[in-house]
């Protein structure tokens, strides 16, 4: 009688692997955009056509900032979806000529229509270098240019070990990687995002 339960068992076991491999292997996207949603799409892709930028690139960031939560704050100050400071907001709020609040930055849309015009200024800053990019997103413009100046890092994303800031450093390759995961998930064959 035991036998034959962990026979039975046995059995149920191995069907339900199979059938998640059948699954697995008939959907693949399916079960990797559960680890890698995309949500606030329809803001993401309108500010990111608008600034000229990679709309994955930017759920990426989102996605390491904040993991989608529209109310984070870090310990720092960062705010919202995109993590943004507050001074970062005022001096994009000027360029793009809308108002700022410190509360609008926890609105998706204003967040993400700051956020978006952020990276595609840092981009055109540092010529499209997008291990650069992120390192001024995280650790600021400024430290960056220190960095490269003093010799610290060269800027390239196969020496992103020398980033001397431990959190820039780790915001860099996370978010690097969700970008290539996102791209490899929601890139239709043609090459174009979504």
């Amino acid at each position: 009688m035991i036998l034959k339960l962990v026979e039975i068992k046995r059995f149920f076991l191995i069907l339900i692997i199979f059938l998640i491999l059948i699954l697995f292997a008939v959907n693949i996207n399916f079960f990797w955009k559960f680890f890698y949603p995309f949500p606030y799409r329809d803001i993401i892709c309108r500010y990111s056509k608008q600034f000229g930028v990679d709309p994955l690139l930017v759920v990426a960031v989102i996605k390491v900032e904040s993991r989608f939560n529209p109310y984070a704050e870090s310990e720092q100050g960062a705010l919202g979806l995109m993590q943004i400071m507050p001074e970062t907001a005022v001096w994009a709020a000027k360029n793009l000529n809308v108002n700022y609040s410190r509360e609008k930055l926890f609105e998706p849309d204003y967040n993400i229509m700051i956020g978006c015009w952020y990276l595609s200024n840092l981009h055109s800053e540092f010529n499209g270098n997008l291990a650069l990019v992120l390192a001024s997103y995280n650790g600021g413009r400024g430290n960056v240019r220190e960095w490269m100046r003093t010799g610290q890092w060269d800027g390239n994303r196969n020496s992103l070990q020398k980033i001397p800031f431990t959190e820039t450093r780790d915001f860099v390759k996370k978010v690097l990687k969700n970008y290539e995961r996102y791209k490899k998930i929601y890139k239709e064959n043609e090459g174009r995002a979504l």
